[in-house]
């Protein structure tokens, strides 16, 4: 299992346990995702880094004073 963090603008789009489609989105210092329908996006990966699963589970959901987090498990 592997887990990513997604920063997330607004509360209440998504609840823990639910299972989330990504897709990835190519950028100049690598690869980054985007949880669908646009709720959250992810930092950015180098190629060796990417994600092999497009399919994830919300395990937490982190309030900071920068907004919120998903942490999101994948399979490895």
């Amino acid at each position: 299992m592997r887990t990513v963090e997604f920063k997330m603008e607004r509360q209440g789009l998504v609840r823990i346990g639910q299972e989330v489609s990504v897709t990835a989105h190519e950028a100049p210092s690598g690869v980054c995702y985007i949880v669908e329908p646009a709720v959250a996006m992810s930092g950015c990966y180098k190629g060796r880094e990417r994600l092999k699963s497009r399919e994830g589970v919300i395990r937490d959901i982190k309030q900071t004073d920068r907004g919120y987090y998903l942490v999101v498990e994948f399979e490895a």
